[in-house]
């Protein structure tokens, strides 16, 4: 399943040093439709994730029935992402 996304670009105090996006409703509802199959536990979901031309391997994060990118310090500077951008992410799951 591929989902991509705009979406604002957050600190939270997760693991350091990354920084999120939170898919938007209707990309986080696709995920959780799936989630039960992809999960390798605690609700954490493998992704290969795109934002520009830098793709990695991540896990997407449920909080608050959202699910998070970490997107990592390399991306980030790769990609010149701050707080406050807005990206868009592609995501496969």
């Amino acid at each position: 399943m591929i989902i991509q996304f705009k979406g604002e670009v957050f600190y939270w105090r997760g693991p350091a040093p990354y920084v999120f996006v939170a898919a938007p409703e209707d990309a986080s509802r696709q995920i959780k439709a799936i989630s039960a199959s992809v999960t390798y536990g605690w609700g954490v979901i493998p992704v290969r994730a795109r934002v520009g031309a830098a793709e990695w391997k991540t896990s997407l994060f449920p909080k608050n029935g959202a699910y998070l990118v970490p997107i990592r310090k390399s991306v980030q500077q790769s990609e010149n992402i701050s707080v406050g951008d807005s990206v868009t992410i592609q995501i496969e799951i």
